[in-house]
């Protein structure tokens, strides 16, 4: 099986009338986090990586600017479990803030956090880039196939 979390990015941008015409554009992408094979019967959870990456261009002069990334449930609806789906089955997985897998990175609700960062943006183009870790938990009998998500990325600034 090879399950894999597919990001398609959406971008909520929140400015200051001041501080946007000062800040010309800014994007977001992200990267699969792609699990590869999931054994059922292992007891070791499968875990991957992907990244956001946050694209700012500025004109005129350097600017101080803060953010935060939040996550969509993807199709589970929830925070709680996410869920890869192939038809009518799923394997149940969750992205995490810090390779810790402590905090499961949503929109700040409930249990959830968001990645939050401030940065200098000078003239021309600025990126930053953000780890997401991706944790499925052992022992789901689930059947073969490909399984996968849809999540959403929002920065607010």
């Amino acid at each position: 099986m090879r399950p894999t979390v597919y990001f398609a990015a959406a971008i909520a941008l929140v400015a200051s009338p001041t501080s946007f015409a000062l800040l010309q554009s800014c994007s977001v992408s992200a990267s699969a986090v792609s699990f590869g094979p999931y054994d059922p019967s292992s007891s070791q959870a499968k875990t991957a990586t992907g990244t956001v990456t946050v694209s700012c261009s500025v004109t005129l002069v350097g600017l101080f600017a803060s953010w935060t990334l939040s996550l969509s449930p993807g199709s589970s609806a929830t925070y709680t479990n996410r869920s890869l789906v192939n038809g009518a089955s799923t394997l149940q997985y969750n992205l995490y803030t810090t390779p810790s897998y402590s905090t499961v990175w949503g929109n700040g609700s409930g249990a959830t956090g968001v990645v939050s960062d401030n940065a200098l943006l000078i003239v021309g183009n600025n990126t930053n880039t953000y780890t997401v870790y991706g944790r499925i938990p052992p022992l789901q009998d689930v059947r073969k196939g490909n399984y996968s998500d849809s999540i959403v990325v929002t920065i607010n600034y």
